[in-house]
């Protein structure tokens, strides 16, 4: 569906799932898309040390590298959950902290048209906007054909993560938008 209305997303891919399906992994990086880190084990962040944050994103990192010879900088930390030690660390190594402020809630599996209405209809959709979808859910599919028409007919053009997102002096406020200092 995205190769058919010629957009590219990011992909932010856990460990495990990268570990099951290798040649998806691959398939994704040929396409042209973003790819992103999700850490190792998909857990609470803010719960962990330093070094457990360090080696959540960096044992992702290395699976990607060995597959793609890809070096991801953007890392979305799992449900969301970030403080300033999570950033700090991912910036230490060589990440782009990412958050978003258009939540699909596909994962939820209230259906197509939730997706479809929640994707571009949401209260914060607007240009910059960082929409959160997930591959495994089921409606998604289903659904992606018309967020990514409905979108564009609204005039928004869809650009993967590394398009979007400032890579100078810049904060991050609570709704996951970067702003420059």
């Amino acid at each position: 569906m995205l190769a058919k209305h010629n957009v590219k997303v990011t992909f932010f891919m856990t460990g495990e799932w990268m570990g099951k399906y290798p040649e998806d992994v691959k398939k994704i990086a040929a396409a042209g898309h973003d790819l992103g880190n999700h850490s190792e084990n998909h857990k609470q962040m803010s719960r962990l040390s330093e070094q457990q944050c360090k080696d959540e994103i960096m044992k992702a990192h290395k699976r990607i590298k060995e597959l793609t010879g890809i070096e991801m900088d953007l890392f979305r930390p799992p449900y969301g959950d970030y403080n300033n030690m999570v950033v700090g660390t991912a910036r230490d190594c060589g990440y782009y902290t990412i958050q978003w402020d258009v939540d699909s809630l596909d994962w939820k599996d209230y259906g197509v048209d939730s997706i479809i209405k929640k994707c571009t209809e949401h209260k914060n959709l607007g240009n910059g906007s960082i929409i959160l979808m997930h591959n495994g859910a089921k409606y998604t599919p289903e659904a992606l054909e018309r967020v990514i028409t409905g979108l564009k007919d609204k005039g928004y053009e869809l650009v993967p993560i590394s398009q979007l997102i400032h890579r100078g002096d810049f904060t991050i406020d609570h709704t996951g938008r970067q702003h420059k200092k």
